[in-house]
């Protein structure tokens, strides 16, 4: 996607959110998977709580941290992201691809020099926070940028038990206005209406009827 017309767009004078047009430019670099169109919606509703202008919904090439049996090919999960990304604000991209990046850190890296005037948020679902002491340099992305975390199913009470959230605990807040600017670390856990689908098993059964799909976390 062309990525200079949303900051075009984002930098003048009558676009983007009344909240942040003082605040410019805020960009939010998005990372969760949606099994459907109504649990996107419902995740783009809680999202608006930080005020943001954008999000970047991140289609990559593959999980490191889960196998490539069952995953659909990249150009079918972005095309299915740019389905669900109704909202004119949110863009399907596969920048990995790209930017030839695999983990979430060389992504990271890679936005802010490019972008080094953009205030970028990582975003991810709370099974994924469970994990992201798995991820590589974690600790390096935490201290890069601020970090929103979306409730899911299943997973928050472990999610906030695991061993990345008890680290980062010194640094959550519930403080929605001005997220963007807190340096980081920083990290807010976002609550709202959970859909208990699970990519895995949509993948697991085959095309849905709903729109798809696994863009998976860009680890």
């Amino acid at each position: 996607p062309d990525l200079a017309r949303p900051l075009r767009e984002h930098n003048q004078a009558k676009a983007g959110a009344r909240y942040t047009r003082s605040r410019r430019p805020v960009v939010l670099a998005y990372s969760e998977s949606f099994a459907t169109l109504r649990e996107a919606r419902s995740r783009e509703a809680a999202l608006k709580r930080l005020g943001l202008d954008y999000i970047w919904w991140l289609v990559s090439p593959q999980n490191p941290l889960k196998p490539e049996a069952g995953m659909a090919p990249l150009a079918r999960r972005l095309e299915a992201a740019r389905r669900c990304a109704s909202h004119p604000r949110i863009v399907a991209m596969d920048i990995e691809r790209q930017l030839g990046t695999r983990y979430t850190v060389d992504t990271v890296s890679a936005l802010q020099r490019r972008f080094p005037q953009v205030h970028f948020i990582w975003v991810m679902g709370s099974d994924a926070l469970e994990q992201f002491d798995l991820w590589r340099n974690w600790q390096e992305i935490a201290a890069r940028l601020p970090i929103a975390v979306v409730t899911r199913p299943g997973s928050v009470l472990a999610a906030l038990r695991s061993p990345a959230a008890r680290r980062l605990a010194p640094f959550r807040t519930d403080v929605t206005a001005h997220f963007a600017q807190i340096r980081p670390p920083a990290l807010i856990v976002l609550d709202g209406k959970r859909n208990p689908q699970s990519a895995t098993a949509i993948r697991a059964a085959g095309p849905p009827n709903e729109t798809l799909v696994p863009a998976r976390p860009a680890w």
